[in-house]
């Protein structure tokens, strides 16, 4: 693709942990320059193949294996295993993710800044992947039992997650690396795609191997490996010069991580906008299959729960792809894109809320897509426009990611508050779409984004 000129061998800018340094006077190496031509389209499908693989290694052993195999360790305790091993795993993801960013941006690699972590990343995942099925055999051959097999497969799903959320903060920090603004929110949708074929990726992955979980893990790794070739070959991924990477101090490391909301208040927004997306939908979504159950009364509960994804998938598909390519057309604007796609996702939890019937339901599920399709595609290409410095995006991404990840533990809390002590599922969709309304007031907080 065509890019910035080279960086010309002059003073640099200076490094993120001495804003008070002036770099006006300096010019801007391309590494840290605001991209100003499109990116190619090969490049893109690069990006949207890493998130494809990302997401199916992620959603096959939350969906299945994991499950599978906490059955083989202890069938009468297989929930309290699960929900251990899934809780550690986010744990990892809340700090890996920024600090695989934070890293990132510091590195001065002849391959480029990102690249090399998307690369080292899918290495780790895919021998944590390998690790986890041999716990599968093992088990099934009586080599290890309870409380070792247990400690296992926590630290092996833990090292799959710190492979894959390397690969994820990296491929999100390219992006506002090489696109400029007014091609983020399509490739933001495109993004979007990836992630919504990879979650259906990983489910066929759970359909297809007919309960042999070593399988499963093969095919994840498989998936993966294939799918970051492509933005490997494909990359623009300029190298940093090595005057611009900070000498390392592990307190300013550290508290560069506190982004403060005073100074960039913009990107405080931003955040806290996110966050609350993320826990309605989460909260739409994470007693789905007992709300069929219990209050709809759906014959096949786990059948229905597979239509009602697949149609949220479509629908996820579908507008993620048309919103970010309008948001562009339109010059850009971005909060009434954000905040139309809050309502939708308010709306769709009133429906379940207030008509516990199959038919709701499906609208229920078509709705919430389209709202949460718009919304991932044109909130990332926000978000991108209100990091605090080009020099960190790696690590302010991260920070950003927290926001979606921090929900996983929230929601579920919220929602067993609201169906066993504060009135049941009524409760839990009304709050959600509360919840979503407040984003869809707030982020109009935000000052800096049309």
């Amino acid at each position: 693709m065509t890019s910035s000129p080279p960086p010309v061998d002059l003073p640099v800018p200076a490094p993120p942990d001495d804003p008070g340094r002036s770099s006006s006077a300096a010019p801007v190496p391309e590494a840290l320059a605001e991209p100003t031509v499109n990116v190619r389209a090969k490049w893109i499908a690069g990006v949207v193949l890493v998130n494809l693989g990302i997401n199916a290694v992620l959603y096959a052993p939350i969906n299945v294996l994991l499950g599978l195999q906490a059955e083989m360790i202890d069938p009468a305790g297989k929930e309290g295993i699960l929900s251990l091993v899934t809780a550690f795993g986010a744990a990892v993801a809340m700090i890996g993710n920024p600090l695989t960013g934070a890293l990132s941006d510091r590195t001065t690699s002849r391959f480029g800044r990102r690249a090399p972590w998307i690369f080292g990343g899918m290495l780790v995942a895919v021998v944590a992947l390998g690790f986890l099925a041999s716990i599968s055999a093992l088990v099934g051959g009586t080599d290890i039992t309870g409380t070792t097999a247990v400690l296992a497969l926590v630290v092996g799903w833990c090292v799959v997650q710190a492979g894959v959320n390397s690969a994820y903060s990296t491929i999100a920090a390219a992006v506002p690396d090489r696109a400029p603004i007014g091609q983020r929110a399509s490739i933001g949708g495109l993004g979007a795609m990836g992630q919504t074929v990879g979650i259906l990726c990983g489910a066929v992955i759970g359909f297809v191997i007919g309960g042999n979980v070593g399988l499963g893990y093969g095919l994840c790794a498989a998936v993966f490996a294939v799918a970051v070739v492509p933005y490997l070959i494909w990359r623009d991924d300029p190298v940093l010069p090595r005057g611009l990477a900070p000498k390392f101090a592990l307190g300013p490391f550290l508290r560069a991580f506190w982004i403060d909301p005073r100074s960039h208040p913009d990107f405080g927004w931003a955040w806290f906008t996110r966050f609350l997306m993320f826990v309605g939908n989460q909260l739409t979504i994470v007693y789905l299959l007992f709300f069929l159950q219990d209050e709809i009364g759906h014959e096949h509960p786990a059948q229905g729960v597979l239509v009602l994804t697949g149609l949220y998938s479509i629908m996820v598909l579908i507008t993620a792809v048309i919103a970010g390519r309008i948001s562009d057309a339109s010059g850009g604007r971005r909060k009434i894109f954000v905040a139309g796609s809050s309502v939708l996702i308010a709306l769709a939890a009133l429906i379940l809320a207030f008509f516990p019937v199959w038919p709701a339901a499906v609208v229920a599920a078509g709705v919430l897509g389209m709202g949460f399709g718009a919304y991932l595609a044109v909130d990332f290409a926000l978000i991108t426009q209100v990091l605090p410095s080009a020099n960190a995006r790696g690590k302010d991404l991260g920070v950003v990611n927290i926001a979606a990840t921090l929900p996983q533990v929230v929601a579920p809390t919220l929602a067993w508050l609201a169906v066993t002590k504060l009135g049941g599922y009524t409760t839990m969709f009304v709050m959600a779409a509360l919840i979503g309304l407040v984003a869809a007031v707030l982020v109009y907080r935000i000052k800096s984004v049309p």
